[in-house]
């Protein structure tokens, strides 16, 4: 039995509402490997008359034809059809044009029709006209079926954002660019459910420090196991599905270049870093190609930029760190990668997960992005509006003559003249009165303009002594336990 479809509430509105236009749409949808877009293009496809058409993976065997000649097979598999002829993309496309208009037999009462190309890169990576054929097979024919939700679907980011959304043959063509993102921490947990699992708080959260939001890595974890064995099976066995994922991702995802974005991210899953600091470390020349390959891994979900932002004004500032906010790809780097040749010998076969070294930290850190990615949790723990934020990001302060440098994990700043200066604590004990005297330092040392007041927040897992809760300190302490109800 197929697990029921969860979250995505939102994003199922925005496609379904193209269903109400008198006209084609052309959508664009985007995400990382994983994150569940064919799964959701089924979703919302279920009131359409659905054609989806893949593109074959690449291989140095793998040609044009190929490509074509698959879509073909598949064409006719979907249509019913006896063996098509692929000899060029305007034939085919205009074949399917012609047999997607109109209600054929068995789709009686759907109205609208979803034709989904996955995988679009793959499809047209070896074929220089393949883009050029497409838009001018839409502008000509498929923009004429006012019934028709065309979507081009894809994992490799970088190359739908510099093939299509910046490519002059679409401007003015797109009705909608979707990018699906991590589960929420709340559907995660409802996933977790519906396979089954039923650990407390600090099982969950093992759990999402390795997978993050990710559904098909979710999908992967045993009802029967507690979160330690789930983590054994998956990451530390040579036959483990997390083992072999990263090499998958970035040979797919980056080709040719992998080990240069490796490079990066390996970097990264140490802490957030500046530009200049990731060229130095990485080894990579500090110049519009490494800018160029970190947006490449931003726009295929694996790193955050965090800007910092004038306090006075609100105003963004140029200074930024990048963070590797990808959960699984820190835990490959820091735990798997280096130990291969151990899992290859089972030297992880019944060892505890929480003596791996440096846990606590590395756990610290996949909090840090779990609450991160869901900051809208954390805005109504507080009673905040959206429309009240001024600015929200982790927020660092550079030495200067004047002022103190200084690290805030979370900081937002409202209309009020308020800001919130929030503490992300991972702990295996209670924290004590340190975390007070740690965050007083940060917020000495924080440059606050005249009239602004500064409210200490704690997101804590691993709870807190009563001489703190005493202290009165902190405006709210929150339990991560709280963000899964």
């Amino acid at each position: 039995m197929s697990l029921p479809f969860i979250g995505r509430v939102q994003e199922i509105e925005t496609i379904k509402d193209l269903y109400q236009k008198k006209t084609a749409s052309l959508v664009v949808l985007k995400g990382r490997r994983r994150i569940g877009k064919s799964r959701f293009l089924e979703e919302v496809g279920q009131d359409c008359r659905f054609i989806r058409l893949t593109g074959l993976p690449p291989t140095a065997q793998t040609s044009a034809q190929s490509e074509r000649d698959e879509f073909a097979s598949q064409l006719a598999r979907v249509l019913q059809l006896p063996p098509l002829k692929a000899s060029d993309w305007t034939d085919l496309f205009l074949f399917l044009d012609r047999e997607t208009k109109g209600s054929p037999l068995g789709s009686a009462g759907k109205t609208k029709v979803m034709i989904v190309f996955d995988e679009i890169s793959w499809m047209g990576s070896k074929d220089p006209n393949f883009l050029g054929k497409l838009k001018t097979a839409w502008d000509e024919n498929f923009k004429q079926n006012n019934q028709l939700v065309f979507v081009l679907c894809g994992s490799i980011s970088a190359w739908i954002e510099d093939n299509i959304l910046k490519h002059t043959g679409f401007v003015g063509r797109l009705s909608l660019v979707l990018t699906l993102k991590e589960l929420s921490l709340k559907d995660s947990v409802l996933l977790l459910k519906a396979v089954g699992f039923k650990g407390p708080p600090m099982e969950i959260l093992k759990i999402l420090a390795i997978t993050g939001g990710v559904p098909r890595y979710l999908e992967e974890i045993r009802a029967d196991r507690l979160a330690d064995e789930n983590i054994r099976s998956l990451c530390f066995k040579e036959e483990g599905v997390l083992v072999r994922e990263f090499q998958e991702i970035f040979v797919d995802i980056f080709s040719r270049r992998s080990e240069l974005y490796q490079a990066i991210v390996s970097v990264l899953s140490e802490g957030d870093s500046e530009l200049s600091e990731i060229a130095e470390r990485s080894k990579l020349s500090k110049n519009g190609r490494l800018s160029e390959y970190l947006e490449d891994l931003i726009a295929s979900g694996f790193v955050q930029r965090d800007f910092t932002w004038n306090l006075k004004n609100g105003e963004p500032s140029l200074l930024s760190h990048y963070r590797l906010s990808d959960n699984y790809l820190r835990f490959y780097l820091k735990y798997i990668e280096k130990n291969r040749l151990k899992i290859a010998n089972q030297y992880f076969k019944n060892r505890s997960i929480q003596n791996l070294p440096g846990w606590e930290g590395i756990m610290g850190l996949q909090f840090e992005n779990l609450v991160l990615n869901n900051r809208i949790l954390l805005w109504e723990k507080l009673h905040i509006q959206p429309e009240d934020i001024v600015s929200d990001n982790p927020y660092f302060q550079r030495p200067q003559l004047r002022k103190q440098g200084c690290q805030i994990d979370y900081l937002i700043q409202v209309r009020s003249n308020v800001l919130y200066v929030c503490e992300i604590k991972f702990s295996k004990n209670p924290l004590g009165l340190s975390v007070i005297q740690e965050l007083q330092s940060k917020i000495k040392k924080l440059s606050l303009p005249r009239g602004y007041a500064a409210v200490p927040v704690l997101i804590h897992v691993g709870g807190v002594l009563d001489s703190v809760l005493e202290s009165d300190y902190f405006i709210k302490i929150i339990d991560y336990a709280e963000f899964l109800n």
